[in-house]
């Protein structure tokens, strides 16, 4: 199965084994989703210098003031490793508040995950 541009989800991938995975795939220029429920283990992913990081926020319909510090904090390590984070599918209620808080100034987002993924290009 060829997996060249195509977008893998690897879940476990902030785990031991898993970051292998994830590693090994980024370095061979995949672009790797992984979904975390820790921000600790979360950053890990951007512990591979030049790692690209897309967050898909379809059907997030509301982010509090904590929700933006971990998006934040995420963005600190991702820039801290080289590692390029973008943002994609927001809903119109997010994406208004990305915009009250400047935060559309801080992050990339984009209407959808296929215009997202091409920007990387």
């Amino acid at each position: 199965m060829e997996i060249k541009e195509k977008i893998i989800i690897v879940t476990g991938g902030t785990g031991q084994l898993g970051r292998v995975i994830v590693k090994y795939l980024a370095n061979a220029g995949h672009k790797i989703y992984v979904p975390a429920k820790n921000l600790e283990k979360f950053n890990k992913v951007f512990d591979n210098l030049n790692s690209k990081v897309i967050i898909d926020l379809k059907g997030v319909e509301y982010i509090d003031s904590s929700g933006f510090g971990c998006l934040l904090s995420i963005m600190r390590v991702a820039k801290n490793n080289y590692g390029i984070l973008k943002i994609t599918n927001p809903e119109p209620e997010v994406k208004s508040l990305f915009q009250i808080l400047h935060l559309h100034t801080v992050f990339e987002i984009f209407h959808d995950a296929d215009e997202c993924i091409r920007s990387f290009r």
